[in-house]
Parts: structure tokens; sequence; C-alpha cells
């Protein structure tokens, strides 16, 4: 009975040591930088571009317009400045 019990212990030891195992490289592979990059690289594509590849105008204009918009704030600050 001992050795049965001492047995399945082992098991669960032995089945928890490899779960533990694959979580530390799941987390491992998702805080690596090159993992990041890619996530943020595919986030920001897919902010301007849809599954089907055309382009998200909206998202488009909108980046363009407060890029615009922000040289223009400089650019008359600069002028008032002087």
């Amino acid at each position: 009975m001992a050795d049965k019990q001492l047995s399945s212990l082992e098991r669960e030891i032995e089945e928890t040591r490899e779960r533990l195992a694959a979580t530390i490289d799941q987390l491992a592979y998702r805080a690596s930088p090159k993992t990041i990059a890619k996530r943020e690289i595919s986030s920001v594509k897919a902010f301007f571009v849809d599954g089907s590849g055309a382009p998200r105008t909206e998202n488009i204009a909108k980046v363009v317009g407060g890029v615009v918009g922000v040289v223009a704030l400089f650019a008359l600050v600069r002028k008032v400045a002087r």
C-alpha cells in the first residue's frame, strides 16, 4: 500500500514538474524581445491593413491628420516665438 502511495506521489510530482517546465517555456517565449516585437508589429499592421490586405483608410487618415496637426502646431509656435 505504501509503495502505491509513493509511486502515485512520484507520478504526480513528475507531472507537476512537466507542467511547470512547459509553463516556464511558454512564459520565456512570450517575454522574449523578438516575440514582443513581432506581436507589436502585427498589432500596428492590423491597425493600418485589414485581414484581406486592403488599407484601412480611416485609420491612415487619422494618423496623417495627427501628424499634419503636430507639424502645423510646431510651425506656429516657432513662428510666434521669433
